[in-house]
């Protein structure tokens, strides 16, 4: 029987990234073994645009990958056959959720958000550089912040955001206010533009995540796997498909699991 072609969707912070130094280096085995294996890593992050592309230069990497929670999803030149790169887009831009927010915040919501804060502001709440925090900033459908007000009052915001047909999720050290999508998007989006390439071979997808805003992602996977982590035990197993859970946490977790998976499917 001929081996399946596999396709890797993953999180990044906390999960390919160590969620302190965002090094990922303990998964570099499983990352050349994967390239060796011409697998392709698509990365599927809350980070922007600009940060994704530093990260996968980083990496070597060269698969499609998507952004800000499903935000959009990123095509490079010459993938699926098509010779200048593209951009699917997801949900309302990020104008639309400034606007609400600032709405909210009249109401007494109490929040900071990365519209508010300087580069060196988002730096010491995350670990990024200034640089980095820059490259943050600049988002084009999602906002996170930081939430001042008690649990109470995050329930009622979250419920004003809901019934204005927003979202509001956990991520690794955010909340993120957002449209209507999710992670889940990108991986049904990519997944079908995999198959049409190979509509009678058998396509194993395998998704990494460690935290909440991972789990429609995972769900989507044949094989979902929860990497050890700060907010991991929130994820729930998807019952529609296999699932594990990683015994050690961040990148050393993300190389166990896959260089086991690749093992398992003959590669």
């Amino acid at each position: 029987m001929p081996k399946p072609r596999v396709i890797i969707f993953s999180d990044l912070d906390g999960t390919l990234l160590d969620h302190d130094t965002y090094d990922w280096a303990p998964a570099k085995p499983a990352l050349e073994r994967l390239k060796a294996s011409a697998i392709p890593v698509v990365l599927n992050s809350s980070k922007t645009i600009s940060e994704v592309r530093e990260v996968r230069e980083r990496l070597e990497n060269q698969s499609p990958f998507i952004v800000e929670n499903g935000a959009a999803v990123v095509i490079p030149a010459n993938c699926f056959d098509s010779s200048e790169e593209q951009v699917k887009r997801f949900g309302a831009p990020r104008t639309e959720v400034l606007a609400l927010l600032a709405e909210l915040r009249k109401e007494g919501f109490e929040f900071s958000g990365f519209a508010d804060m300087s580069p060196a502001e988002i730096s010491r709440h995350s670990s990024l550089s200034e640089a980095e925090a820059e490259l943050a900033r600049d988002r084009v459908a999602t906002e996170p912040l930081l939430w001042h007000g008690d649990e109470e009052s995050l329930a009622a915001f979250r419920g004003k955001l809901e019934a204005a047909g927003f979202r509001l999720v956990q991520g690794g050290r955010f909340l993120h206010a957002m449209g209507d999508f999710d992670k889940a998007d990108g991986v049904r989006f990519l997944l079908e533009k995999y198959r049409q390439q190979d509509p009678t071979g058998r396509l194993v997808a395998i998704a990494l995540g460690d935290s909440p805003n991972d789990q429609h992602m995972l769900e989507q996977a044949d094989i979902a796997v929860i990497v050890k982590g700060v907010q991991s035990d929130s994820v729930v197993l998807p019952s529609q498909s296999r699932a594990i859970r990683s015994l050690k946490t961040g990148p050393a977790g993300w190389n166990e699991c896959v260089l086991n998976l690749l093992i398992e499917y003959g590669y």
